[in-house]
């Protein structure tokens, strides 16, 4: 390991929060994980500092962050949140040597390898194969969506796209006429519209329009409590919905990739809602593809359970590519 890139910052920044990590060596682990809304801090910049300060941290030599954005050039306008910057400006302001920006979900996609069984929950059948295609999908503020593919002997090369906003399909006719009252409030309807916090409440928003109910404002959080405790069916029929486009997202994707290592569920959401999606249409979802049935039936979905932000690890391996 280049000890040149060690103190390291490591961040793994959302719509909603942005959390940092600190790593002091090669040999040393991830300590002081810290979460802070990012609506309480004006720039990435600032959330930095505060971090830094609070924890009583020296300036960092390096630093890689996950980002919840495309990645394209220097300059970062996040999708979900006003936060707008320049690498190498944040880079020079910080005093860093090195700064690594990359998709949250490349991050993820990059601890994919490193994460323990201990941390994984399987839903449903399916062995993975090894040294083939990983797939990571997860809803939050947004939908992120990355793979990971073998390179060589030990190495991995990550998938860096925007699968979050493919065009989201119908399985049925309910899902059809969701989807037609999103499209009538959004135009295109992607795969995010339905599979993120904002997108659980569309889809109860769309499940009291079919029942000719008027429209009402609920968070995210409290759409998921109210399926879970029972006291509002349109809540019951959102999380029901949300499993199966998810299933059939998850199923996409794998196809796509070829994802016989495993099609890996992560995301702020997902992780809260484990035994619902167990028992869900998910998995029914995810196989039903036709003539593919039986080539997702062979390929394991899991649940990311680990409690700390993996995307964490993954940044720092996106670090160690430094030259």
């Amino acid at each position: 390991m280049n000890p040149h890139l060690y103190p390291r910052l490591l961040g793994d920044i959302g719509g909603t929060n942005a959390r940092f990590a600190w790593q002091q060596a090669a040999d040393r682990p991830i300590v002081d994980v810290a979460s802070l809304p990012c609506a309480q801090h004006a720039s990435i910049e600032q959330a930095i500092r505060h971090y830094l300060s609070t924890h009583s941290r020296e300036a960092p030599r390096a630093g890689a962050i996950g980002i919840a954005n495309p990645v394209t050039g220097d300059r970062v306008q996040m999708t979900n949140h006003h936060w707008s910057f320049s690498i190498s400006g944040l880079r020079q302001s910080l005093g860093l040597a090195h700064l690594v920006v990359i998709n949250d979900f490349t991050a993820l996609a990059l601890a994919l390898p490193a994460l323990p069984l201990s941390g994984l929950r399987q839903i449903g059948g399916g062995q993975a194969m090894a040294r083939s295609p990983l797939a990571v999908l997860g809803p939050g503020t947004g939908l992120g969506v990355s793979g990971l593919l073998a390179s060589g002997d030990a190495g991995w090369i990550p998938i860096s796209g925007e699968g979050g906003h493919v065009t989201l399909a119908a399985a049925d006719e309910r899902d059809a006429a969701v989807i037609d009252i999103l499209r009538r409030r959004f135009g295109h309807v992607s795969a995010e519209r339905a599979l993120s916090g904002p997108g659980l409440v569309n889809l109860r928003l769309a499940c009291r329009e079919l029942a000719g109910q008027p429209a009402d404002e609920r968070t995210p959080a409290q759409v998921l409590a109210s399926a879970r405790d029972g006291s509002d069916a349109d809540s019951a029929a959102a999380l029901d919905l949300f499993c199966g486009f998810l299933g059939g997202v998850a199923g996409n994707l794998a196809l796509t990739l070829g994802a016989q290592g495993g099609v890996f569920l992560g995301g702020g959401i997902v992780p809260r809602m484990a035994d619902e999606l167990a028992a869900s249409v998910f998995r029914e979802r995810f196989e039903s593809k036709g003539r593919f049935s039986g080539y997702l039936a062979a390929i394991p979905t899991f649940l990311i359970a680990t409690g700390d932000s993996p995307a964490l690890i993954g940044a720092g391996r996106a670090l160690d590519e430094t030259r």
